[in-house]
């Protein structure tokens, strides 16, 4: 995931992360032309800049147009040109040059800029730009993480409730098995299991080893809220199948019962997008944020979005217990109120 020029994954992944952008651009420090409220770039600039020929920078357009326009490239003509030449007049930036009769012209933001950076593979410039981009990122996860990411889930504002949620949830489907399933202590930790690789496809053995949890590191405060919400969905839906058995059968119901049972449970066509969402969003964060790969789940591992990024590491993401915080006092003021 680190050769950024090989995954269009780890690149986008880079070009979604706007704070670590916001650094870059400052590090950088290449003089852009103003232009519809952002800095903007020519093919000229870059190919200066990059130390290439334009002609590269074309092949890098030619083999990535729909990912580099995704990031910000941009083809203008007409007015909008005109209005651009002007801007660059008015500019101090003297490295840009065209003939005034250019029907279109393509322009470069910051993040297209970027993405270019990550596509010149034979450019010592593009290298060390890389280098930077990736020193640059490391660095700001790790200050608004606090410099651990085990628990960057718990910065999502919806991990409280859901964990709440999710613990009454599995509490429905202890007492389940303990009251209708005639089996040992043993069908507690068998059907936790089952519920995890249905949603995640690893037990808690295996997830706990792709994150390196320690003996007292309690699972679930690890999971994302999608798939907390997951895991008490199959947990409380699966109590209830053992309930309305056992009031059908009479009796407690035996393991192989359970098992036949718990085989049709899962089975239902209602849970695939659920599950199918729950194992893209778990995968591919764990990668960008915690460097884990769940290789049971490799071809569900996709981009972080822009709006993760905010949730994980923006402004309105914080550590559980200064949300814990914010919780009580806002319940505290309510209380005074009443």
């Amino acid at each position: 995931m680190k050769d950024l020029t090989t995954s269009e994954i780890a690149r986008q992944n880079v070009l979604n992360n706007k704070y670590a952008l916001k650094e870059a651009q400052k590090a950088v420090g290449l003089r852009g032309i103003l232009f519809e409220g952002e800095l903007k770039f020519t093919k000229q600039q870059l190919a200066s800049f990059f130390e290439v020929s334009e002609r590269s920078i074309n092949s890098c357009l030619l083999q990535n147009d729909q990912e580099l326009r995704s990031n910000g490239y941009d083809v203008i003509k007409g007015n909008r040109l005109k209005i651009f030449k002007l801007a660059v007049v008015e500019s101090d930036v003297q490295e840009v040059n065209f003939p005034n009769k250019t029907p279109q012209l393509g322009i470069f933001n910051f993040r297209a800029f970027i993405n270019i950076a990550m596509l010149l593979s034979k450019s010592d410039r593009a290298r060390e730009v890389r280098s930077l981009i990736l020193d640059i990122v490391i660095d700001t996860i790790n200050k608004r993480t606090g410099g651990n990411t085990k628990y960057i889930n718990q910065r999502d504002e919806d991990f409280v409730f859901n964990l709440l949620n999710n613990r009454d949830y599995h509490k429905e489907l202890v007492l389940a098995l303990r009251d209708y399933v005639d089996l040992g202590n043993i069908k507690y930790l068998m059907y936790n299991d089952k519920v995890y690789r249905s949603v995640f496809r690893e037990d808690a053995d295996e997830y706990r080893k792709v994150l390196k949890l320690s003996n007292g590191d309690d699972e679930r405060y690890t999971m994302y809220a999608e798939v907390l919400d997951l895991i008490a969905s199959f947990e409380a839906g699966f109590a209830d199948e053992i309930r309305k058995e056992f009031n059908r059968l009479g009796r407690k119901l035996s393991q192989a019962e359970t098992d036949a049972l718990y085989a049709k449970f899962e089975q239902q066509r209602l849970w695939l997008p659920l599950v199918n969402k729950a194992r893209s969003k778990m995968a591919s964060r764990d990668l960008c944020f915690r460097d884990a790969l769940h290789t049971n789940l490799t071809e569900y591992i996709g981009a972080v979005s822009a709006d993760d990024f905010d949730r994980f590491i923006g402004d309105k993401s914080m550590e559980l217990s200064e949300r814990l915080e914010t919780y009580i006092e806002a319940l505290k003021r309510l209380k005074h109120r009443s």
